[in-house]
């Protein structure tokens, strides 16, 4: 499979795979897409207030994940020097180099909602409870595996499906973009 310049950036619920996504993207110059962004863009538009709403509805339907997917294909299919974050973006874009965020739920909450805007915890319904949202956290994770299982027949929290796993726990932002740079380096190199 050809290799693109394309990363496609996945992992867990609050792992910063948006903010490593626009920094790494800042960084090389690319241009920077998200399935979260598309997600939280067809909630709103199909009336749901709540992207857990929109998420548990979406569980057995196709139209929103079918419109989040036809639109990462094409972009990866006609696009080069992109960074895109989304849980499925790794398998809708053969080719890319392919990046796995993880961290445990309870700091996962802590960075969620030390940087959440007034406007996405309204939208989101988040409590300020970091124990709290960390299950919520869990819940969506918890509803993304089943859709994306019934949808794909892959759960896209597994590792084993990457090029590259960083657990973000020890490692600042910035600590992240250069490991994400530095690993996709040698992989265009190889």
């Amino acid at each position: 499979m050809e290799k693109k310049h394309i990363i496609t950036i996945g992992g867990l619920l609050g792992s910063g795979k948006s903010s490593a996504a626009k920094l790494v993207a800042e960084k090389l110059a690319y241009t920077h897409y998200s399935a979260g962004d598309l997600m939280r863009q067809l909630a709103k538009e199909n009336g749901y207030d709540d992207i857990r709403d929109f998420n548990l509805a979406s569980e057995g339907a196709t139209s929103a994940d079918d419109q989040v997917d036809e639109r990462t294909r094409q972009i990866g299919e006609t696009g080069s020097n992109i960074v895109f974050d989304g849980h499925m973006s790794w398998r809708f874009i053969p080719g890319s180099f392919k990046v796995f965020l993880t961290l445990d739920s309870q700091m996962a909450a802590e960075r969620i909602l030390g940087s959440m805007t007034p406007e996405r915890k309204a939208s989101e319904h988040v409590t300020d409870d970091a124990s709290a949202y960390a299950k919520l956290l869990d819940e969506r994770k918890s509803s993304n595996v089943r859709r994306y299982e019934a949808l794909y027949g892959v759960d896209p929290y597994r590792p084993d499906y990457y090029d590259c796993v960083i657990d973000t726990r020890d490692s600042n932002l910035e600590q992240v973009a250069e490991k994400i740079i530095n690993a996709y380096e040698l992989w265009l190199k190889d």
